[in-house]
This record gives C-alpha cells, sequence and structure tokens, in this order.
C-alpha cells in the first residue's frame, strides 16, 4: 500500500525534475542534493559564457551579486549582510581571523556535535589565545543546553554551536543560547549547513550575530558556495585579517599599499569568486525560494515519521531524537558495519550515506511515500547490519 501525505505532495509538482529517480531511490541530502534539470542547464549557462564572449567578467560578477541577493531574499536579511563564500570554512576562518582574544575575552564556547572545521578551526586559534570549552552531548544526543549556557561567562567571547549535528541529526534549539551569549556580551555564531533548506531560519527574528552555511546540500546547488550572515548591528566593529580583492571596498581600486575593506559584509570575502558553481547554485537556490523552506520542512517531517515507524518495524534503531524541535534534516540509522551496510543498501538502489556508526537517510521535497516502501524494503533486506 503507497502511503500517502496529509499536505500539498511536493514531489509529485517537483519531481520530475530530478533525473536521479529513474535510475534510484536517493536519500543522500545530507551529503549533495539531487540534481534538478534547471540546475544541470545552468552549467550551460556558464560555459555558453566563454564560448560567445571568452571573458565575460561583467556576467560573472553580476552572478555574484545574483547569489547575495537570492542568499539576502531567502534569510530575509539585507544583502549587505551576506557575504558570499567559497565553503562555510572560509566563512568560519574570515570571522576568526577578526576575533582578538587578548582583550579580557578569549573563551570559545562550543559543543561535541560540531562539524570538524568548526573544531578545528577554534582550536586553531589557541596559537592566538583562545580558550576552547566543549560541552558534551546528553545521552540523547542533543546538545546540553543548560549546561552550554552555565558555561557563558564575563570570558566568553564567542558561542559556536551547530544547528543540526552531521553524525546523527540532532537539531539545537538556538535561541536560548543565542539570548543567553548576549546577555554575557558574547557573540555567537551559528553553523546551518546540515539544516538550511530544510529547516525554516529566518535571520532576521534569529538575532544570531554570524551563520554559515553552503549551496550543496538541501539548497540543491553544488559545491564551491557558501554564505556567511554578518549581522551589521552587532558585527561592523569586526575587521577580518583574512582578505582578498573581492572583499575590498573598491575591488577596482587595485590598491596594493593599504587595506581599505568593505563596510558591509562583503569584508568577509576573499579572491576571485566560485564563478562556475555560483550559476547552478543560484538556480537551486531560486527553486528553493519559489518552492518556500516552511513547505519542505512542513512535507519532509511526514516522510520523516514514515520512515522511522518503518524502520524501526524491521527491527532498526533510529539514533535522531524523535522530538520534532530536535530533528530536522536526516535520520540515522545505528548500524553495526555503517560502510557495508551503505553498500548493502546501495545494491538495493537505495542511495544513503554514514557517520560514526549511524546510516544517514535524508529526504528532501523530491521524495514520495513510494520512496519510503523501498527504503524500508532495503532495510528489511540488509536487517543483519542493523545495531539494536
Amino acid at each position: 500500500m503507497v502511503l500517502a501525505s496529509t499536505i500539498n505532495d511536493l514531489a509529485k509538482t517537483y519531481r520530475s525534475q530530478f533525473s536521479v529517480f529513474e535510475h534510484v531511490t536517493y536519500v543522500n541530502s545530507c551529503s549533495q542534493g539531487a540534481l534538478a534539470n534547471s540546475v544541470k542547464k545552468s552549467f550551460d549557462d556558464y560555459i555558453e559564457t566563454l564560448e560567445l564572449k571568452g571573458s565575460a567578467w561583467a556576467d560573472w560578477a553580476g552572478y555574484q551579486e545574483k547569489m547575495r541577493s537570492l542568499f539576502a531574499t531567502f534569510f530575509k536579511v539585507p544583502a549587505s549582510e551576506i557575504a558570499v563564500t567559497t565553503s562555510a570554512s572560509a566563512g568560519v576562518n574570515t570571522v576568526a581571523s577578526a576575533l582578538d582574544f587578548t582583550k579580557g575575552r578569549n573563551k570559545i564556547v562550543t559543543t561535541d556535535n560540531e562539524f570538524p572545521t568548526i573544531g578545528q578551526t577554534w582550536h586553531a586559534q589557541e596559537l592566538r589565545g583562545a580558550v576552547v570549552h566543549h560541552i558534551p552531548s546528553n545521552g540523547d544526543l542533543t546538545v546540553d543546553i543548560a549546561a552550554l549556557i552555565n558555561a557563558i561567562d564575563d570570558q566568553t567571547l564567542l558561542v559556536s554551536i551547530t544547528h543540526g549535528c552531521f553524525r546523527n541529526g540532532a537539531v539545537t534549539e538556538l535561541e536560548p543560547i543565542i539570548e543567553a551569549a548576549h546577555k554575557k556580551g558574547a557573540l555567537v555564531l551559528i553553523d546551518a549547513y546540515q539544516s538550511v533548506g530544510a529547516i525554516p531560519l529566518n535571520l532576521s527574528t534569529l538575532k544570531a550575530d554570524f551563520v554559515v552555511g553552503g549551496n550543496l546540500k538541501y539548497l540543491l546547488g553544488v559545491p564551491g558556495v557558501g554564505f556567511l550572515y554578518a549581522r551589521s548591528e552587532t558585527t561592523s566593529h569586526l575587521i577580518p585579517t583574512s582578505t582578498g580583492w573581492f572583499a575590498a571596498r573598491d575591488i577596482f581600486a587595485m590598491d596594493i599599499h593599504s587595506y581599505d575593506p568593505a563596510p558591509d559584509a562583503r569584508r568577509f570575502e576573499s579572491g576571485t569568486p566560485p564563478i562556475p558553481s555560483l550559476y547552478p547554485s543560484a538556480t537551486g537556490l531560486e527553486m528553493m525560494i519559489d518552492i518556500g523552506v516552511e513547505n519542505v520542512y512542513a512535507y519532509v517531517c511526514d516522510i520523516h515519521d514514515a520512515l522511522r515507524t518503518g524502520i524501526e518495524g524491521v527491527g532498526g534503531k533510529v539514533v535522531t531524537p524523535k522530538k520534532k524541535a530536535h530533528h530536522g534534516a536526516m535520520l540515522a540509522v545505528a548500524s553495526l558495519d555503517e560502510n557495508a551496510h551503505v553498500a548493502a543498501l546501495e545494491a538495493e538502489k537505495v542511495v544513503t550515506s554514514s557517520r560514526d556508526g549511524n546510516i544517514r537517510v535524508s529526504p528532501h521535497f523530491y521524495n514520495n511515500f513510494e520512496d519510503v516502501e523501498k527504503i524500508i524494503a532495503a532495510f528489511a533486506k540488509t536487517k543483519h547490519y542493523l545495531r539494536k
């Protein structure tokens, strides 16, 4: 029996634009979003500029600004608060370069749910005087918010937290942490890579100081394009020392005798933009804006519920917290041999990925309830890999 969604069937409207489903059941959006036909065509649009014009800098620079404008629309913030980066790592590192750990505040509070970029970048700042404090996770894999808030003190310069954990899908409630950090005079950086495009994130009301992420997952883009949101009200005094010519106030001044960064978030950018990646990433983001992330979230929540019920029904253990506020983009299923399990599922034409002993199942709006049945059937056939 095919399950039915209780809301508008987004897959029925958009699935035909994703040819990957002609070959496999794709639920690996937490690694790479499926390729839409329009996104594929945008590669040709870029190649055409090379064929027809050779050096098409007016077109290319226009796409950089188009990307900035799309991010601003998506997050409901001014374009002046958006930096277009090559990755979340680039964004975090340029923020780190703007921080001074020698003026009374040198503590960074972070969690054990972070992506390696976050932990490694902040520990690298220990060479500049930073003290990094990690908050262990709760038994259910969520961030211990009470312990985190208790760790924020007058020496805390920055609180750095992931919205969604890449290993297990646990989602952190951000608002109480941001409020507590600001009361102590600390800044907050959010890594939203694993949630952006899957969970609504209105940066005009969230009040985080920095948010980083990228386009290749739920925003339907490709590697090479990321974003850094810098809230002007609280971050305008920070000037990065990691820079490049596209971060200058006037990129055409070509000044090599001084440092004159842009006054807005563009000061956190670097060198020549990742032009080939801007075209498909802009197209993917346009599609997401058209669909609406609120609609995506509501639709995929039903798919998550059906997947959890079905996987548990064949003996699987879903380690992702069940509470709606604590999960969003993906479900993590405990496995005895994650790599062999991924390969076994792929042999059943179900594409997943794995981290930390778990199989990551990450549906998006293009998945339907027939996919759910195929995924559950594949887990049933590979149940000898399931870890209780």
